[in-house]
């Protein structure tokens, strides 16, 4: 189970920044500003948020491993339908129903793995699961090297990047066959106990504030993440003279593979740094250190030597902390809503984190930032949430309620 919602994560990374990888080639296509690529990327991070409802939703009722198969055929497929755009509205359009399966990817896959291992193992085996994002990122931008620049495909090799796109939906064959359902939501949904509304218990008396608050802490940190991660491979691949780093994709992606190997060992080292020092404490420990490396990193653009030292810590202080957000979410809710419970927190505030790529790309349009600077708006955002998980309980080892 934690292997498939680890691959499934890995590719729904992949998928969702294939568009990253390939936005200098999308805006001399359509023939569009910074401005319109930061709005294609937060439409699809809005319409996630929607998707974390839906399929948060279908998990509780369905099933995880169901829901986890039809998101992952979901933006699978929608990946396939960007390669055929003809208009920037229909490349808009794919992007969009894309996120939908993005959204809900996570609700699924998070719900799966926090219901399948012991309390003192949680948040580890989630630090694992969240691993994979780094590996599809590291997979994107192999794939965009490769296609856009080693094969030279021509300018609508764009649609090839797409294209590739599709072929996580062959691993769902393999969901289908061998994972079964968590024994907590099999015996819930045997135990003759009357389907409660999902919606209806978050936003109880009971849950309501601390649906709300887990919201606000996802909304800060993701617009905090978007923010930097979505603008960084355009950063390093803009001319110096607009506050870039004046690279090509294929030396770009020097800097960019070290820098998820760090996230990739963040996400997986939380979980034992948070043993020793507390959840808590690990994860204001994160989210302080990226908001501080933010801003350097961002103006340090004429320095290659500097910014390939710093991308790795980067890399790691910016992604790890997302390990506590599977388990912390799950703890929150009760099973007959915590699917729902963590798709709507995690995938709102994802909604709320969508206007980042907007927002940075209008300011890295303005002559008087650029996007190095335009990017050390995150780190306010960063210490939002250091500040915001001190309002919610600490759940830490406790066991998760039926």
């Amino acid at each position: 189970m934690l292997a498939a919602a680890k691959l499934g994560w890995m590719l729904d990374a992949m998928d969702f920044m294939l568009y990253v990888m390939v936005i200098g080639r999308l805006k001399e296509y359509f023939h569009f500003d910074d401005a319109m690529a930061g709005l294609l990327g937060t439409v699809t991070l809005l319409v996630s948020a929607t998707g974390g409802l839906v399929f948060g939703f279908v998990a509780d009722r369905f099933g995880r491993a169901r829901a986890l198969i039809f998101t992952i055929l979901s933006f699978s497929l929608c990946s396939l339908g960007a390669a055929t755009s003809q208009t920037l509205v229909q490349l808009l359009i794919w992007r969009a129903l894309l996120g939908l399966g993005m959204g809900g990817e996570w609700a699924s896959g998070a719900a799966l793995v926090s219901e399948t291992w012991p309390a003192e193992h949680r948040t580890k085996a989630i630090g694992i699961m969240q691993s994979g994002w780094a590996i599809g990122y590291i997979l994107a931008a192999v794939a965009a090297a490769v296609i856009l620049d080693v094969l030279s495909l021509g300018e609508e090799a764009w649609r090839w990047l797409f294209v590739f796109g599709a072929v996580p939906a062959f691993f769902t064959l393999w969901i289908r066959r061998s994972i079964p359902e968590p024994r907590i939501w099999v015996e819930r949904q045997s135990s003759g106990v009357p389907r409660a509304n999902p919606f209806a218990i978050l936003f109880g008396p009971k849950l309501w504030r601390r649906t709300v608050l887990a919201t606000l802490l996802a909304g800060s940190l993701q617009f905090a993440y978007w923010g930097l991660f979505f603008w960084l491979p355009g950063f390093l691949a803009t001319p110096v003279e607009q506050g870039g780093a004046g690279m090509t994709i294929i030396r770009s992606m020097s800097w960019i593979i070290p820098m998820q190997i760090g996230a990739y060992f963040g996400y997986l080292s939380f979980g034992f740094i948070a043993d020793l020092i507390g959840r808590r404490r690990a994860f204001v420990l994160f989210l302080v250190v990226a908001a501080l490396l933010v801003p350097i990193y961002g103006q340090l653009a004429r320095s290659p030597a500097v910014l390939m030292a710093l991308g790795p810590v980067l890399g790691f202080a910016g992604h790890g902390f997302f390990s506590l957000f599977g388990s912390f979410l799950a703890e929150l809710f009760p099973t007959a809503a915590r699917a729902t419970g963590q798709g709507l927190a995690y995938n709102a505030g994802r909604g709320l984190g969508a206007l980042a790529p907007l927002t940075i790309g209008t300011l890295a349009a303005m002559p008087r930032f650029g996007i190095g600077t335009a990017l050390a708006l995150t780190s306010a955002f960063f210490l939002a949430g250091a500040l915001l998980i001190y309002a919610l309980p600490d759940t830490s080892g406790k066991p998760l309620e039926a």
